[in-house]
């Protein structure tokens, strides 16, 4: 086994690489503790509430969000340029499908996603504040219909993230503990 100077994954007598690079994982275990951060957030702060913790909670939510944009563009453009290792031969096809398709929902879902609340928080209008460091410029102009709309999107939108994310951790637990693969191991460690 050698490691890909290239992309820093390990690959066995010039096959493809056996486990994910640095990069790939340091992206994946970014994105995934902001998201799943993120998707009890959006739950509480979308409960009808008022206090001191509102905008607090609602500008945390926004600041993530708006680091999320460029993050999970640059996680899907390593992706494509970077392919993962290959899955087991001895997976069944049917899975293999699956975890293809949870991973592109995913990425089509994250892409998405915080456009989404961008446009919304736009039409509201309410400001979208970096973490107390600058704003983003609105992108959308002033509709609340159309803000009240895109933000019931939002809802349904993390849902599906929320789902997609489970079926995605169940795979990964269910590949260590029941079929003991590797899969999971491989964006563990290098």
């Amino acid at each position: 086994m050698a490691e890909n100077p290239a992309s820093g994954a390990h690959i066995i007598d010039g096959a493809a690489p056996t486990t994910y690079s640095l990069t790939a994982r340091a992206l994946h275990w970014t994105t995934a503790t902001l998201v799943l951060f993120m998707l009890p957030l959006g739950v509480i702060i979308a409960i009808k509430w008022d206090g001191p913790l509102k905008d607090a909670l609602y500008n945390l939510h926004r600041s993530i969000g708006a680091v999320i944009i460029p993050l999970i563009i640059l996680r899907l453009a390593y992706r494509v340029t970077h392919p993962p290792p290959p899955l087991p031969d001895d997976m069944p096809p049917i899975q293999q499908f699956a975890a293809h398709a949870t991973h592109w929902g995913l990425y089509a879902l994250l892409v998405a996603q915080p456009f989404i609340g961008w446009i919304a928080t736009s039409a509201y209008p309410a400001p979208i504040p970096v973490f107390g460091l600058f704003e983003l410029p609105p992108i959308w102009w002033a509709d609340r219909a159309l803000s009240d709309s895109l933000l019931r999107v939002h809802a349904l939108t993390g849902a599906a993230i929320a789902g997609l994310a489970a079926m995605h951790i169940g795979a990964a637990l269910y590949h260590h503990f029941v079929r003991r693969d590797g899969i999971l191991t491989r964006m563990i460690s290098g």
